[in-house]
Formats: structure tokens, C-alpha cells, sequence
């Protein structure tokens, strides 16, 4: 039979209500009668009824988390910060994948709402709820956190990250390489692969380079992306031996790029030098280790978490914009520029 709460007053000698008291820890209690109803909790082993406590409270204590998946690692990696951070401070998270499916997205938001969890962080949404105004109505509702790249259009809380600058810094740091010939790899529909192409084409106006190659793997943020980069970029290389840097827009893709050209007895870098994103594990498990763009995810997880917490302590629906900075950081996927590649024939 489970123990109840009866069970705890009874035997501490303590009203229901002083026990609830020390449980939801709402009111002032003297140490000596706190301090017995802990004793009596303990030998008890009883565990409070969170759906009851969640009522009188009016909080869950859960925050719901949404990302399109959890195979690269870029998600992960932030999630772990706000699942430590929220921890810490007493509250739990629910996480849902979407597979970057717009509709299942929406109805997964939804399903959070309908639970009155405190409040929801979203990592890198779709596109089409962005622009149809779907997350705006969302923040108006409940404690929202976008995490993305770096945008002005959207009226939302925003955890950010200026991939501009880290991008910028990838193409011209192969420029200075001597790769005038450099492929763009990105994935389908997103706001961040949208806004690095647009820095590849003004990148090759501003230098008035005549090589341009964008080339879509589908569907960027699963782990298969690898196996499909690899198939695309394979048939790439059959066909076109001129390029000698590669831009992936993840650390995914850029494995992809380097199986490919391992397969096709294409050496990294003395070839071929390639750039991911994201600066995630897989970068330092490679071979070569890859070239990258860091995004400070811990610091992204950690803020979006202090902010959630901030927001429905005090229940607060604002807007608000916080942008770190992202940097390059240089491994062994990208040497000088010695020629076009050979074309064995």
C-alpha cells in the first residue's frame, strides 16, 4: 500500500497541512517540526504526488524541449547544458524529436501546451513556423526559447549564435589558402543553411571568383546525412576534379565530404581542404580531425536554461535577443592549395 501524506503527519505528530508545507517548501516552518517531518519522509520513503504538488503550485516543474533529432550531435550537446543547468535548480525536461517534419513539430508544441509544462525550448525550428507567425502566438502563450542562428525577423526570445562571423571567417580563411575553387554543401529548407549560402554567393562576388558549386544532401540533421553526402559528393567528384575546398554547413556533412574523397583516393588536405560547422565531437573523431566553426553550445544550453527558469518564475511573456559569438577553430581537414585535383587520366 503506498504511503500518503496522512501517513507522514501521523507520524511526526504534525498536521497534513505542515507537511505539505515543508514539501512545497511555500510557507515558514520551525527547523525542529521541519526537521522531523524530513526524518519521518525518510523512513517513510514516501514520494509526494507531483501531479497534486504541480496543482497547488500551479507549476510542473517540467520545461519541454523540441529538436528535430538527436543523431547530430550539435543537439545533444546543447540539451545536455539545459538538462544540467535545469537540474540544478529543481525542474526536469521532456524531449521530443521532430525529424524536422513542420507539422509534427506544431503538434508536438501543442502537446507541451496541453500539459502545462513551464515552459518550451526549441532548438533550430522549421522554417515554415517561423515565417507563418506559428512561434510568435506560441511565446504569447507560454515561456518560449528559440535556438538558432542569428536572425532579426522574428519576434521571439532568441538564444543565438552569429554563424555570419564564423562563416565568413571558413570562406576567407580558405581563401587565404589559395582555394579559389571552393563547393558549398548544405541540407534542406533551413534558416541557417539559407544564411550561410547567401555568404558563399556574396563571397564569391566580393572576390570575383569564377567557381560556384552548391550542392543539397536533403535533410541535414540525421545521422544518414553521412552515408547521402558521401553518395553525392562521390558522383561530384567523377565528374568535376576542379574544386579543392569544401564548405559543409555541419560536421556531419563534412564526414561525408571526407569519406568521399578517401573512397576516390583523394587526400585531405594536401587535395582537398574541407570545413565543417557545428564543432561537435565527430570533428575530433575523425581522421583527419576537421576544421570547424565552434558555436559555444554549453554556453547556448546554459543561457537558454537560466532563461526559461527566469521567465516562468517570474511569469514573464517578453522578447528578448542574446547572440554569442562564433569562431573558427583550425585542425587538420585544410592545407595550402597545390593545383587542381588529378584526373588520372
Amino acid at each position: 500500500m503506498a504511503i500518503t501524506i496522512h501517513d507522514v503527519a501521523e507520524k511526526a505528530g504534525v498536521s497534513i497541512a505542515t507537511v505539505s508545507r515543508v514539501i512545497n517548501n511555500n510557507y515558514p516552518v520551525k527547523d525542529e517540526t521541519r526537521e522531523k517531518i524530513e526524518k519521518a519522509i525518510e523512513e517513510l520513503g514516501y514520494v509526494p504526488n507531483e501531479i497534486a504538488r504541480s496543482l497547488i503550485l500551479k507549476s510542473t516543474s517540467n520545461v519541454g524541449i523540441i529538436v528535430p533529432g538527436i543523431t547530430n550531435l550539435f543537439f545533444p550537446t546543447i540539451v545536455e547544458e539545459i538538462n544540467k543547468t535545469l537540474r540544478d535548480e529543481g525542474f526536469i525536461i521532456s524531449l521530443f524529436t521532430t525529424d524536422g517534419d513542420p507539422k509534427a513539430e506544431k503538434k508536438l508544441v501543442d502537446n507541451v501546451i496541453s500539459r502545462n509544462m513551464d515552459g518550451i525550448i526549441v532548438i533550430d525550428p522549421s522554417v515554415d513556423n517561423l515565417e507563418n507567425g506559428y512561434f510568435e502566438g506560441v511565446s504569447k502563450k507560454i515561456p518560449t526559447i528559440i535556438i538558432n542562428g542569428n536572425t532579426n525577423k522574428y519576434n521571439c526570445n532568441f538564444v543565438s549564435y552569429d554563424e555570419e562571423v564564423g562563416t565568413k571567417e571558413a570562406f576567407n580563411y580558405l581563401l587565404e589558402l589559395g582555394h579559389k575553387e571552393i563547393v558549398f554543401i548544405r541540407g534542406d529548407k533551413s534558416l541557417s543553411y539559407d544564411l550561410k549560402e547567401n555568404i558563399y554567393r556574396k563571397f564569391i562576388k566580393d572576390n570575383n571568383l569564377k567557381y560556384e558549386k552548391v550542392i543539397s544532401v536533403g535533410m541535414g540533421n540525421s545521422l544518414d546525412v553521412v552515408e547521402k553526402t558521401q553518395e553525392i559528393f562521390e558522383k561530384f567528384l567523377s565528374l568535376n576534379r576542379e574544386a579543392t575546398g569544401v564548405f559543409a554547413c555541419n560536421d556531419l556533412m563534412a564526414v561525408g565530404v571526407i569519406n568521399a574523397c578517401n573512397k576516390s583516393g583523394i587526400k585531405i588536405p594536401e587535395d582537398m581542404s574541407v570545413i565543417g560547422f557545428d564543432n561537435t565531437l565527430l570533428s575530433n573523431i575523425s581522421h583527419p580531425k576537421i576544421t570547424t566553426v565552434d558555436l559555444n553550445m554549453k554556453e547556448i544550453g546554459q543561457t537558454a536554461a537560466f532563461e526559461i527558469m527566469n521567465m516562468t518564475k517570474k511569469n514573464i511573456v517578453s522578447t528578448k535577443k542574446i547572440v554569442y559569438d562564433t569562431k573558427l577553430i583550425h585542425k587538420e581537414s585544410c592545407g595550402k592549395r597545390v593545383g587542381p585535383i588529378n584526373n588520372g587520366d
